[in-house]
């Protein structure tokens, strides 16, 4: 018999706040500009012994501090309850190597990180700490990381992500995103076995919520919980999938709540007896877990995607942040795309936006430009970016999207001819490819000076060495090795 949640104590989102923390640390103020100080260290301490003692007092024992590899792993570190206070003033300690470490758990290395030298503090970000609603006992935040001296550590994609949006911010512009996440779910069993699902139904088909009712019910309880709003969720195509979709927030937290989804994901399947797949390509040959990508753009709380002159109403400057994005996206492959299995997904005619081209709602583009419902509100207007999947490391994916579109407005871009029906059906070569490889991929990243700029070299060379590391690591691998291999690895 499966063990359910749904009748639990509330596991409600945490805030940490009360009025005697808040004066001394706002909520919201960037953290690499607090960290080194000793006053800002007293401000961070005396929040989290606030919190710690809520969470102490609710039956919490230990906080997991997670951060997101360039394989697209969460890794965790993890404190009793009674040492946050520490942790937050303090940091703990990680190896940077963690940077260059492959999906396999094998370690390459970098021209600026690698080796066995050095250590970083994992500093958890108090504004998302959340209790963990299919984990009693545990409590769950992001972290940032920090070199020993206090500044920021050059390949925290956090922090990564946060440049980018200020850098928007400078413009005058505010981004709103989300991520859909896709899984898959079997039944547990030893990581070397096939697979064995546990529905059969219809894609998209009531036969699949029948057969999992109390799964999903029970996810949508924690996800409740823990303070995350669910547009939807509903049975995907391929056996046993599913996805979830999140209301979109900005995108330092919408990467974060993907991070958070997940984790509640697999942690909800694991009470139901289920192991959980995020991997690109489960099985070859069936439709792999996707990750796409929704963003919006905005001015003075406006929506550039709606009532301007530009196609289907963007504004000049929405059209020319997407045209950036566009003509980016072979290089951002190697961030929102980053496993070699990932192009076991990325293939014509499965929805996955295998061309680089755009299209009001085209489902085959990599850009699917979505004007939403008329009178529906000035927040349905967005675009989709399908070629990424759920490998991706969602601080990366959007940070690199950010900084291709910025380049985009500054040039002040244009889109290309919209192609308003099914790309492969066109002559051979009139409608761009995206690569169908991680090398392809890797090779237009390795010649992308927007992405270099943005990222700054340490991070940008472990991101080419990890890519490269795993295109050797993968060289001899059949799609069925390569797909087992990888499987449970997300």
């Amino acid at each position: 018999m499966s063990t359910t949640i749904a009748d639990q104590d509330s596991f409600d989102s945490l805030d940490p706040l009360d009025p005697s923390a808040e004066e001394l640390l706002p909520a919201g103020e960037p953290i690499a500009e607090r960290l080194p100080s000793s006053d800002a260290r007293a401000a961070r301490a005396a929040r989290a012994r606030v919190a710690a003692a809520r969470l102490g007092a609710e039956g919490v024992e230990g906080v997991v501090l997670s951060w997101v590899d360039n394989a697209g792993l969460t890794r965790v570190k993890t404190v009793p309850v009674r040492r946050l206070e520490h942790a937050a003033a303090w940091g703990v300690g990680a190896a940077p190597c963690f940077d260059v470490f492959l999906v396999d758990d094998s370690i390459t290395t970098s021209r600026h990180i690698g080796g066995p030298v050095g250590d970083l503090r994992l500093v958890p970000d108090l504004d998302r700490l959340t209790r963990l609603a299919a984990q009693p006992g545990w409590a769950w935040a992001p972290a940032d990381r920090f070199e020993q001296g206090g500044a920021e550590h050059p390949g925290c994609q956090r922090a990564f992500l946060r440049r980018t949006v200020a850098a928007a911010a400078r413009r005058g512009l505010e981004l709103r995103a989300g991520i859909e996440v896709e899984w898959v779910v079997a039944l547990a069993g030893p990581p070397s076995d096939p697979p064995v699902y546990p529905t059969h139904g219809p894609a998209y088909g009531f036969h699949r919520l029948t057969d999992l009712s109390d799964y999903l019910r029970d996810l949508l309880h924690a996800l409740d919980r823990q303070g995350l709003t669910v547009l939807q969720l509903h049975p995907e195509y391929a056996d046993g999938q599913f996805e979830v979709s999140i209301a979109p927030a900005d995108p330092l937290a919408a990467a974060d709540s993907t991070v958070l989804v997940r984790q509640t994901i697999r942690a909800v399947g694991v009470r139901h007896g289920l192991r959980t797949s995020f991997a690109p390509a489960v099985q070859p040959g069936a439709v792999g877990n996707g990750g796409h990508l929704h963003l919006s753009l905005w001015r003075d709380g406006r929506n550039l995607g709606q009532g301007g002159p530009g196609p289907h109403g963007l504004s000049t400057e929405a059209e020319s942040f997407l045209a950036g994005v566009l003509a980016e996206l072979p290089a951002l492959l190697a961030l929102g795309a980053p496993s070699p299995a990932s192009y076991l997904r990325l293939v014509p005619q499965h929805w996955a936006g295998a061309y680089q081209c755009w299209g009001r709602e085209n489902r085959e583009a990599a850009l699917r430009l979505i004007p939403g419902p008329p009178g529906e509100g000035p927040g349905s207007a967005n675009a989709e970016l399908k070629c990424f999947d759920a490998a991706a490391n969602p601080y990366l994916l959007l940070g690199g999207v950010i900084a291709a579109g910025l380049t985009g407005l500054d040039a002040h871009r244009a889109l290309p001819a919209e192609v308003r029906d099914e790309p492969s059906e066109h002559p051979e070569g009139e409608i761009p490819r995206l690569p169908d490889s991680l090398a392809g991929a890797l090779a237009e990243y390795r010649t992308s000076a927007p992405l270099r700029e943005a990222l700054g070299d340490p991070l940008y060379e472990a991101v080419a060495a990890v890519r490269q590391a795993e295109l050797e690591l993968f060289a001899q691998h059949t799609p069925e090795e390569l797909a087992a291999a990888t499987r449970w690895r997300y």
